[in-house]
């Protein structure tokens, strides 16, 4: 064990080995990097799991010591629980939603005769483990509403098992399908089978480690076994395509999305179903982002950014070859579009906040269709062939609550109202801009009790992503309500790198212009301090996956600006990243430090190589979750043994290692409570004096 200067605490020893890693830089010199800790990336070695439990047993230690701790978490169970109603989707004459009467550990899928039910259960995750830590995560009706094709995770890994339920009688087939990861199911037409993407099975001990290439797009029909399923598309000369296939409305085109990496450009191929022909290449090359969104016979609408970085809305005869724009690019970024009877929705972004438009097929605007508040829509169900539409809206401090409404006419109605014990009234939401260091103007949500004083002493947390075209737009958390509660103020800072103004924001926070997204945040926190909201001494930051290398940044940049920091499954070590399951996917985003023109950018920010010896950081929270299979727990890992290390000073900086837990997705009721608890009280206890 091992004493900090100035620390209290006493943390496990970190063997420092020997190993060195040679890269080649933009000059062509050798750079020797050393990995000390390269052990840590071994999961499952011995020493590794006595290094996590010696890590769980001084953050528990600590934790339990923090008097908000359990206030926390009874306060959290009262405010998680509260009924919530998933936002309905028809099939056939079948509703479908997800719903939560509480405090369940996993959704209940459920069915219904009217999107108004009564509902019965289709299928409850929470009979499919004891801890609640399989998840159902895909579910995908059959165009008559009679099957099921639905995948479920286990322990938070990323691997899917896919099964299919008659939804008559509830009772499953006889197919399973294993080594599935990031994939949907496309049903036939005629309900015989479903597409779905797979990897080879990983090797002995790779399942959470190894790297992920080659998928295949597979077809698997009922009754037979997976290994007889049919190959349709696998590309071995291109093993870092991936392929998402999806079938038009009418039953006439298999299309397949071609995918590279987390870049939003794409191929799109077509062909008619029950042909055995090649596909047809509508694009060819990666220069854009393409997806359609309906059709209408051979008349494809494609939602697409070639030449929009907003993006706008074509349609693409597959007869002539004809491409029409019908839905310009505009100054608010186009999200989302979908077909209904005679019309078009759009869902758009203006300042982060979503508008939703009716629009003629034409693409001519008939009419704004009013929401409840400045807010999300976070689920958007239509149908060409019915004029109802489903909607979940959402804002800061009101939950996700469905609504219904018929075309062409009809305004949104509630469909539940959810009841959360939490006294909405006392507290508002505005929004602010920062000016980054280049001057760009960087928008920032502010959620506080209403008359907040700007003395610079309120507990503040800076929350943020930056990445992967992701847009952060208001969202709904019961767990924020009770930091609210307790005086905080909690901050959404919409970031360059994320999708909020288009394709042109999201890349200006890219490869060697990364640099863009942590100097955002950085004058987010300024803004915050210059305007009396809050000071070094009360500001926290949080931020998740690419948010966490986003925190893993700024404090080894700014440790001086904040006083707590919390990365969570957080991208740390920037010169690996690529070397575990999907990691090589990022490339796009972050560039590889193989190349030797990224090299010195990747380096330049890399939170675990600019941990400085000697230096005090902000008090530190890191989680991770050990089957985490998209972020390997690695990069916490080895990031906290040295920060461990290198840090002086009174500061905390602890480790909270999930068990059965992994990248965030599926997490049980359960524990999702006691780590959202943990949290809290960590930086209620740092900010608050």
């Amino acid at each position: 064990m091992t004493s900090q200067p100035g620390s209290p605490l006493t943390y496990p020893d970190a063997l420092r080995g020997e190993h060195v890693d040679v890269y080649t830089n933009a000059s062509g010199s050798e750079v020797r990097v050393p990995d000390p800790y390269r052990w840590l990336e071994d999961p499952d070695a011995p020493e590794t799991r006595a290094w996590v439990e010696a890590q769980n047993r001084v953050t528990e230690e600590v934790l339990a010591r923090l008097p908000a701790r359990e206030a926390y978490r009874g306060r959290l169970t009262e405010l998680w629980n509260y009924a919530k109603s998933g936002t309905p989707w028809k099939r056939g004459a079948r509703y479908f939603r997800q719903f939560n009467p509480g405090l369940l550990n996993q959704n209940v899928l459920e069915v219904a005769d009217s999107p108004r039910g009564p509902w019965r259960t289709l299928l409850d995750a929470n009979t499919l483990s004891e801890d609640g830590t399989v998840a159902l995560m895909g579910n995908h009706i059959s165009e008559d509403g009679e099957r099921l094709a639905y995948s479920t995770q286990s322990g938070g890994s990323d691997w899917l098992t896919w099964r299919v339920r008659d939804v008559e009688s509830g009772e499953d087939l006889p197919d399973r399908l294993e080594w599935s990861k990031f994939s949907g199911a496309a049903w036939h037409p005629d309900g015989s089978g479903f597409y779905y993407s797979a990897y080879s099975a990983p090797g002995e001990g790779e399942a959470l480690t190894g790297s992920n290439r080659n998928q295949r797009l597979m077809f698997h029909r009922l009754g037979t076994e997976q290994t007889l399923d049919a190959v349709v598309m696998e590309r071995p000369d291109q093993p870092d395509w991936g392929f998402g296939g999806s079938v038009t409305h009418d039953g006439r085109y298999l299309l397949i999305h071609v995918w590279m990496g987390t870049s939003p450009k794409n191929l799109l191929w077509v062909r008619e179903i029950g042909s055995d022909g090649p596909f047809r290449e509508l694009v060819s090359d990666f220069h854009a982002h393409y997806e359609v969104i309906g059709s209408d016979g051979p008349l494809l609408f494609v939602l697409t950014d070639d030449g929009a970085p907003r993006r706008r809305l074509l349609t693409w005869s597959l007869e002539t070859g004809e491409r029409r724009e019908i839905v310009p690019e505009a100054g608010d970024a186009l999200q989302e579009a979908t077909l209904v009877p005679d019309g078009l929705l759009t869902l758009t972004l203006r300042n982060a906040s979503h508008r939703l438009t009716l629009r003629a097929r034409s693409g001519v605007p008939q009419r704004e269709i009013g929401l409840p508040s400045l807010g999300s829509i976070v689920a958007l169900s239509a149908r060409p062939d019915s004029p109802e539409v489903f909607l979940g809206f959402t804002s800061f401090l009101h939950p996700t609550t469905p609504y219904a409404l018929t075309l062409p006419d009809g305004t949104p109605e509630a469909l539940a109202a959810p009841a959360v014990p939490f006294g909405a009234d006392g507290y508002e939401v505005r929004q602010e801009f920062a000016q980054s260091r280049d001057g760009t103007r960087v928008p920032m949500f502010i959620v506080s009790r209403k008359g907040l004083g700007r003395d610079g002493a309120n507990p503040t947390l800076l929350y943020g992503y930056g990445g992967f075209n992701i847009s952060l737009t208001p969202a709904f958390s019961p767990s924020r309500l009770a930091w609210l509660e307790r005086g905080g103020v909690f901050v959404y800072a919409n970031l360059r790198g994320g999708g909020e103004y288009g394709e042109d924001w999201h890349q200006a926070g890219t490869l060697e212009r990364k640099q863009n997204v942590f100097d955002d945040f950085i004058s987010c926190a300024e803004h915050l301090i210059h305007t009396g909201i809050t000071s070094p001494a009360h500001l926290g930051i949080q931020g998740g996956s690419n948010g966490g290398l986003l925190v893993g940044a700024c404090m080894t940049q700014r440790p001086d600006l904040f006083a707590a920091a919390v990365p969570q499954v957080g991208v740390l070590d920037m010169l690996r990243y690529q070397h575990f399951t999907i990691g090589w996917a990022w490339a796009s985003d972050y560039g590889r430090s193989d190349d030797p023109q990224m090299l010195e950018t990747l380096l330049g920010y890399s939170p675990l190589h600019n941990l400085r010896e000697g230096a005090a950081y902000p008090a530190t929270l890191i989680t991770t979750g050990d089957h985490d299979d998209r972020v390997v727990p690695a990069h916490s890992f080895k990031f906290a043994a040295e920060l461990q290390r290198v840090h002086v000073g009174e500061a905390p900086v602890l480790i909270r290692i999930q068990t059965r837990a992994g990248h965030g997705a599926g997490m049980p009721t359960s524990l999702a409570i006691a780590e959202a608890a943990d949290v809290w009280a960590f930086l209620e206890g740092r900010l608050k004096g």
